[in-house]
């Protein structure tokens, strides 16, 4: 991990599934933590205080859902979509990606090479 310590980074991972349900299993904080490490100091900053904002409320559906209209939910939602649905699978994760579990196979799809490695994270 590049910015978030490991108490953060399973906040976020839990905070990822019950917005995307399944998306643990790609460990969506890899992801994340990529791009937090190349966003400037104001957007980082910001992740991080809507991650701590929603810590409180990362155990449960019924707890988080009063905070689905905040600011701080829909930044998080949109990083846990983009980490899941991009068909990203960290190195080690258990997977399948997004792609596989939605049946998303065009031809020139399943020719990708899908290359992580810009973020950091492994090829």
């Amino acid at each position: 991990m590049h910015v978030l310590d490991p108490q953060r980074a399973a906040v976020l991972r839990s905070l990822c599934d019950l917005i995307v349900p399944g998306s643990a299993r790609v460990w969506p904080e890899v992801y994340i933590d990529a791009l937090l490490a190349r966003m400037d100091d104001a957007g980082r900053a910001g992740t991080v205080a809507a991650i701590d904002a929603l810590a409180p409320v990362a155990g449960s559906v019924d707890a988080i859902a009063p905070r689905a209209l905040s600011p701080e939910f829909q930044l998080i939602r949109a990083l846990a979509c983009e980490a899941f649905y991009s068909d990203f699978v960290a190195p080690g994760a258990p997977g399948p990606g997004a792609w596989s579990e939605i049946g998303f196979a065009p031809p020139l799809a399943t020719r990708l090479n899908k290359d992580w490695s810009y973020l950091g994270v492994g090829a």
